[in-house]
């Protein structure tokens, strides 16, 4: 089972609606839907709150020492309530997935990412759960930096959102350990809204769905056959 989660970001309003801070996000609903409001524990770095589900005490955190410490906080929460890594769950932003999917995955690298390598420091491990929420890639390697400190587009925000939705439905199965359901549901992602189709162009008869599901297709006769 899931005895601790931790969402990863950065603190203070400059950064709230950052791309980085998803796992801030996801980690503040998941408190709400448990009832477990967080709050400084300074001796932890970091926000801290316990719930109770099935009488087993989860950790809910977001560190508050800048991403690249996030393991501090991570770390000293595991430790201290003697929690092994398989028994924790990060949740952190990705680039290598659109806005509008979620990866759940145990262990691996950690691909760049400054608040999981910190967590591989001071876990002693890269045996922890990830979920990975999709906020897209700029296209240019260079550009890495700027864009998970910016906000995402409006499109993308919902896109994001709707991915924080369906896998925050996946929390009860996450923290009793069925991790195959979890994945079915968490990698389940909504199918793009269908593009209303281009009119056709002046005189070309529109393309008109047959019986058979096929299209008919534009008079092909010489009148219309302009090379």
């Amino acid at each position: 089972m899931i005895r601790l989660i931790a969402g990863l970001g950065n603190p203070g309003p400059d950064y709230e609606h950052t791309r980085h801070n998803a796992g801030f996000w996801w980690v503040d609903e998941a408190a709400r839907l448990l009832k477990a409001p967080l709050q400084m524990e300074r001796g932890h770095f970091g926000l801290v709150a316990r719930a109770s589900v099935g009488g087993q005490s989860v950790w809910l955190v977001e560190p508050q020492t800048f991403m690249n410490l996030s393991g501090k906080c991570v770390g000293s929460v595991a430790r201290f309530f003697k929690i092994a890594p398989e028994e924790v769950l990060v949740v952190h932003d990705e680039l290598d997935l659109p806005p509008g999917e979620a990866k759940l995955k145990r262990g691996g690298g950690h691909a760049g990412h400054n608040g999981l390598r910190d967590i591989h420091a001071q876990l002693g491990s890269p045996d922890y759960w990830r979920l990975r929420i999709g906020i897209g890639h700029p296209g240019n390697r260079n550009e890495v930096a700027n864009w998970v400190l910016k906000k995402p587009s409006p499109d993308d925000r919902i896109a994001i959102a709707q991915t924080l939705d369906r896998s925050l439905k996946a929390l009860p199965l996450l923290i009793a350990g069925d991790m195959d359901k979890a994945t079915a549901l968490i990698h389940t992602s909504k199918p793009p809204r269908p593009k209303p189709p281009r009119p056709a162009p002046a005189g070309v008869a529109a393309q008109v769905p047959l019986a058979g599901g096929e299209a008919a297709l534009p008079d092909a006769s010489p009148a219309a056959d302009k090379g």
